[in-house]
């Protein structure tokens, strides 16, 4: 299917602030009145909120329906989310193909998004996973460069981007009901940077993926998930969220991709750092943690696509920073130069 890459907006337009998977704006509003100052101030669109922005518990069909009004309206130039969830699935069903796909608008957010990133890329819509209000917006103390910069690109600059490997960084949450948290910058680790494996050759394709999570409830419901054949060729990207899977449930999930015959189609991989500390699980030890992640998702790949290239650590997804991924979009993985290239 041919991709369509929406046309970006620019300072000064009208963009949708929408919350499809959870109105937890409602409940957290000071990283989201942060997210929506910066977005306005220091990068130039004007937020426009809709009805279930800041309304927990809407309905799968109001949640729906603020999608259609916002892709529907022509002053509107970019949809993004607010935050994640857990059950956006539910909100699938209700989408109007036909309206949406007559108007496509870049789409950002992550986590629980991954759910309407890939139904938009199904329809031929390329669509960013990153650059939620609440996360990538709303960051105590200040944005980080790359994470701005990333999201500058995405969200004005089409074409190729070369992402930036991060040495430092921070999984550890903080409260977003205490207004002193947002007077300083997050506490980042050093790291080792990215972790090559079999970077002997050059992949370049469609990308596909999102949260690992997300992606095991729509092979289990059946949902925007099509036949293997459909991602020949492809570079698929993945990371685990805040709930921190276990290295055995990782394993499992892409076992079965790979008893799906997906993990065998797909010409490189890049796997987001493993976030390793949240409220629930704060004595668990990182290092032996974020080792067996990638200990499982190697052994997995070696039991169905062995000559696989895989690019660690990458920061796409629930770490700081948090680069903006394409879906849809081409993603250019170069071995030999250690590089990876993706076009927004």
């Amino acid at each position: 299917m041919p991709m369509i890459n929406p046309p970006k907006p620019q300072p000064g337009d009208r963009v949708a602030i929408v919350s499809p998977a959870a109105g937890l704006p409602g409940l957290f509003p000071l990283p989201y009145e942060l997210g929506l100052h910066r977005l306005k101030t220091e990068f130039g669109p004007e937020p426009v909120e809709y009805p279930t922005t800041r309304k927990m518990g809407a309905t799968s069909r109001e949640r729906a329906a603020d999608l259609h009004e916002a892709f529907a309206e022509p002053t509107i130039r970019a949809v993004i989310a607010t935050i994640g969830g857990d059950d956006q699935i539910t909100v699938l069903p209700h989408l109007d193909t036909e309206l949406i796909t007559a108007n496509p608008k870049p789409f950002f957010g992550h986590s629980d998004n991954t759910n309407l990133l890939l139904w938009l890329r199904n329809r031929g819509i390329v669509g960013f996973s990153g650059g939620s209000v609440m996360v990538h917006f709303g960051r105590p103390g200040a944005m980080h460069p790359t994470s701005a910069d990333s999201l500058r690109a995405a969200l004005f600059t089409p074409g190729p981007y070369r992402l930036t490997e991060s040495f430092a960084y921070g999984d550890k949450d903080v409260p977003w009901e205490e207004p002193g948290t947002f007077g300083t910058e997050p506490v980042l680790e050093a790291s080792g940077g990215w972790i090559w494996h079999q970077p002997d050759h050059v992949a370049e394709g469609r990308s596909w993926g999102g949260n690992l999570e997300i992606l095991s409830w729509l092979m289990m419901a059946d949902k925007e998930i099509k036949a293997p054949e459909h991602y020949e060729g492809d570079i698929l990207f993945f990371e685990t969220s805040e709930e921190m899977p276990t290295d055995v449930e990782v394993y499992r999930i892409l076992r079965n991709m790979g008893e799906r015959g997906l993990l065998q189609r797909f010409a490189g991989v890049l796997v987001g750092r493993a976030k390793s500390w949240f409220f629930t699980n704060q004595d668990t030890d990182r290092a032996t943690y974020t080792t067996a992640q990638r200990q499982a998702v190697l052994k997995a790949f070696t039991e169905y696509a062995p000559d696989t290239m895989i690019v660690f650590d990458v920061d796409l997804g629930h770490t700081d920073p948090q680069v903006v991924i394409p879906v849809g979009g081409t993603i250019r993985i170069d071995g030999p130069r250690r590089t990876i290239t993706v076009t927004y």
